[in-house]
């Protein structure tokens, strides 16, 4: 497979790297803002130009060393551009040139890269004039842009195209004799399902929680490499990130997302983190709820939670700091949880120390446990048996004196998995049943870690709605 090339934009805060990112991307992912400092952590997304050009766009922290996080960040991204292929470096073209983005380009010079400086905020052809200071940084080639208006970008794309090789045509193993021959059902089916297992092995995890519990500390850890930037001061994260490993041949995408504060505490660019972070578990499997181990539950900490059972997530309850947990055991912390988290009865809690290191990579293979039983489907047959024997040892109350019979039960669809009981009087069901058919179900296949949704239906009546 061809390797895609990596570009990298840097500059320092507030220049409109995180803006032309989402140009690139053609979406709004990476948060904008007039405030300094709003990109901390490294964003990545694949791109493409001229229609057949793949790219992986890198979005970097402004470089800063005005505070510890700052610097943190700048270092970041200075590893970024050593990571790159290409490299973007940003002003801002409302503003003469600066001694330390000057002191900043000829750093990144001497990586030997192909490197282009952008003279951003040229919003008009009357401040085009301020592009022409910029010459004097010597770089090989100059833009000048605008990206909040989208104007001068045709000679850009044409530079980065010099780069950016054109895909590679995919090689057919088809033999001479069968290339003009149509594809057989047979061979159709198998491709469909091979692709379809292949998906299977794909998933999401977004790693939650208050701020400061240690979430990007838990990412760095599982990926045994400084992704996130890391630091005491709350709300160091603010955009979502993601980074991709292979583990017991399952790619799974870790979802840094930012800490949740009480609503009266959020401010600013939070806000948007907020929503972005929901709008990120839409589209997850899994959870990893970090709580910290050296602190008690707090309401917040169960709100947070509330957040798994609203988007139906797989979930594993993360007890971290578990270092600093003092003279609290084992036992006293997991009844703890149960206490105060009774809606999460059915997800493992596991005890780690991102900063020591301890018990972390357990978390790898139980995801991939967690996500087998919440991608697994129970055949009819074995739910049916099942079912009976729930029925025998406890038979379905009956409503006012109105028999309810359930005839039998079918699970019709996956992640979470969703179970229907056809019944005479699906309204009649009480929900106390319903539930007491969820435990017996559990008991009788492994769904630890995984929520289960069951609805009553009538014969006939769709199950999918």
């Amino acid at each position: 497979m061809q390797e895609l090339r990596k570009v990298a934009i840097l500059g320092r805060p507030n220049v409109g790297k995180s803006s032309l990112f989402n140009r690139l991307a053609r979406q709004r992912d990476a948060i904008t803002s007039h405030v300094s400092g709003t990109t901390r952590d490294i964003k990545k997304r694949i791109v493409t130009i001229s229609e057949n050009r793949d790219f992986e766009v890198l979005d970097t922290g402004g470089i800063d060393y005005t505070s510890e996080l700052f610097s943190k960040v700048a270092e970041f991204a200075l590893k970024a551009a050593k990571e790159a292929d290409v490299i973007i470096y940003m002003v801002d073209g409302k503003s003469i040139p600066q001694e330390e983005d000057r002191a900043l380009f000829y750093k990144l010079q001497e990586l030997n890269k192909p490197l282009a400086l952008i003279v951003n905020k040229i919003d008009n052809e009357k401040e085009e004039e301020r592009y022409w200071e910029f010459l004097e940084f010597g770089a090989d080639r100059t833009f000048p842009l605008s990206v909040s208006h989208n104007r001068y970008f045709n000679d850009f794309y044409a530079w980065l195209e010099e780069y950016i090789p054109a895909k590679e045509e995919p090689k057919t193993k088809l033999k001479k004799d069968e290339e003009d021959s149509e594809i057989s059902l047979e061979d159709f089916l198998e491709l469909d399902s091979l692709e379809a297992k292949i998906e299977e092995k794909k998933l999401k995890v977004a790693i939650i929680g208050r701020v400061n519990t240690g979430k990007s500390s838990i990412l760095n850890a599982l990926l045994g490499k400084e992704r996130s930037v890391v630091s005491d001061i709350a709300g160091t994260t603010i955009d979502p990130i993601d980074e991709t490993i292979t583990h017991a041949e399952h790619e799974i995408t870790f979802v840094d997302t930012a800490g949740i504060r009480r609503r009266g505490k959020i401010l600013g660019i939070e806000k948007h983190a907020l929503g972005r972070t929901e709008a990120m578990l839409e589209e997850a499997d899994i959870a990893l709820l970090i709580l910290d181990a050296s602190k008690k539950i707090f309401e917040l900490d169960e709100r947070i939670a509330g957040i798994t059972e609203k988007f139906r997530l797989g979930t594993i309850i993360v007890l971290n700091k578990w270092d600093a947990r003092g003279d609290k055991s084992y036992e006293d912390a997991v009844q703890e949880v149960r206490d105060e988290l009774k809606f999460l009865h059915f997800a493992p809690v596991l005890t780690v120390s991102a900063l020591t290191g301890q018990r972390v990579h357990r978390l790898l293979d139980e995801v991939v446990d967690i996500y087998q039983r919440y991608s697994q489907r129970i055949s009819t047959s074995k739910l049916n048996e099942a079912l009976q024997r729930a029925m025998r040892r406890h038979h379905v109350p009956s409503h006012n004196g109105a028999v309810v019979k359930i005839k039998f039960a079918t699970q019709y669809e996956t992640k979470p998995p969703k179970i229907a009981l056809i019944v005479n009087k699906p309204n009649f069901l009480h929900f106390s049943y319903k539930r007491y058919l969820a435990n017996a179900f559990r008991e009788a296949f492994d769904f630890e870690g995984v929520p289960l949704d069951i609805t009553a239906r009538k014969r006939g009546e769709r199950i999918d709605e």
